[in-house]
């Protein structure tokens, strides 16, 4: 039997920063993980380079049932308080665009990072460790795992949530909570790409691979990035984006032209370049193979027609459909590619300041695995990193 002050199942972002939070406060901490090695999503996260925070990161850039939740701990741990200790590694970083912040070479100086921090403190990290078992008793609690017996006071549960189950997500943490008789509201894919029709399939086969600007928007929310077509469907930043306000039946409006008055444009082209045709003026903004796709598609009876010959009606018929593209997804890649889960543990049952279970003394909850949900852009992560740290101060 093992006993410790303070320990913490999974070894991801919020459950190091957690430790080495509670560490640094002398207390005894063991972060225990189920995989072959810790910050599996940190080291795939910005393709390899780990969007690990945003300038820009306000409460405002979270979903919950609670929207006031997140902002205590938000308040506590700031952006600036994680870049000051990616400063202090001298860990050089970028940012990439929107207030992004990458990693100029591999997300695993970050997870370097962390680890040293663990190591100051005395913070112990176990890797290949599955707790079977996890009992409250009369001091604490008592965990069962592949490495023994644990005893500790405090226990933290830190295991994320069911995205990319390839590189280990699972369930457990909402199973520990369903134990210890905390709700969990339903869980959806987040930041997600859309699946589309065989026939819509059919009709941008090819195109696989382009990209354009767009508005996205859906249940009164818009996004404005790009969007990615793919042999699946559609992709992009402002796809996953909108993925997490979208429900199966829900019409998703695109504007192809975000910084323009298409009709106008489409008016001063004809004026300009008469024997002109739709997809040129299409092909200014968006790529030849998109502009002659859509033009084949949406606008067959004027592909021929030069601008001159066509009426008011006709370009404006035109910039109604590129600018309010209206479409219906059939669903999204699901788990699979999705980069976080909506929903999670109830945030009512949680305490936001301690992120203790309100019925169950001693046992925590922190990062993806609760009902908080980032924005892309280097928001989940510091979701992680101050709900770890809020979390480890008070243990």
């Amino acid at each position: 039997m093992q006993k410790r002050d303070v320990i913490i199942i999974g070894a991801g972002a919020a459950g190091l920063m957690c430790a080495i939070s509670a560490g640094g406060r002398s207390k005894s901490v063991t972060v225990l993980d189920h995989a072959n090695k810790v910050g599996k999503k940190i080291l795939m996260s910005g393709g390899g380079r780990c969007n690990f925070t945003n300038y820009y990161t306000e409460p405002t850039n979270f979903l919950s049932a609670n929207e006031h939740f997140c902002k205590s701990a938000l308040s506590r741990y700031t952006q600036w308080d994680f870049i000051g200790l990616v400063e202090k590694y001298e860990i050089p970083y970028h940012e990439k665009k929107l207030g992004q912040l990458f990693c100029d070479n591999k997300a695993k100086d970050i997870v370097n990072m962390l680890l040293d921090e663990c190591t100051n403190v005395g913070a112990e990290v176990r890797t290949h460790c599955s707790v079977e078992k996890v009992e409250k008793t009369e001091n604490g609690f008592l965990l069962t795992s592949s490495q023994g017996k644990w005893q500790c006071a405090s226990l933290v549960i830190a295991t994320g949530a069911l995205s990319i189950p390839t590189m280990g997500a699972t369930g457990f943490g909402y199973d520990i909570a369903r134990q210890f008789g905390l709700k969990v509201l339903p869980t959806t894919a987040g930041l997600v790409p859309f699946t589309l029709t065989p026939k819509l399939l059919e009709e941008f086969q090819g195109l696989s691979g382009t990209s354009a600007d767009a508005i996205v928007s859906c249940n009164g929310v818009e996004f404005s990035e790009n969007i990615l077509f793919t042999h699946r469907g559609l992709s992009g930043p402002s796809i996953l984006q909108i993925s997490s306000y979208w429900k199966p039946g829900d019409v998703v409006e695109i504007n192809l032209f975000p910084g323009d008055d298409l009709y106008e444009k489409l008016k001063t082209r004809q004026k300009e370049r008469p024997k002109s045709h739709i997809n040129t003026v299409l092909a200014e903004v968006l790529t030849k193979k998109l502009a002659d796709r859509l033009t084949e598609l949406w606008f067959t009876e004027y592909k021929d027609t030069s601008l001159a010959e066509l009426s008011n009606d006709a370009l404006q018929n035109v910039a109604t459909q590129c600018q309010a593209w209206q479409l219906k997804p059939t669903g999204t890649e699901g788990y699979r590619t999705a980069e976080v889960t909506l929903g999670g543990v109830d945030t009512d049952e949680v305490s936001s300041k301690s992120f203790e279970a309100k019925k169950v003394q001693g046992l925590h909850f922190i990062g993806e695995v609760l009902d908080v949900t980032g924005h892309l852009g280097g928001f989940n992560f510091q979701w992680a990193w101050a709900s770890g740290h809020a979390c480890g101060q008070e243990l």
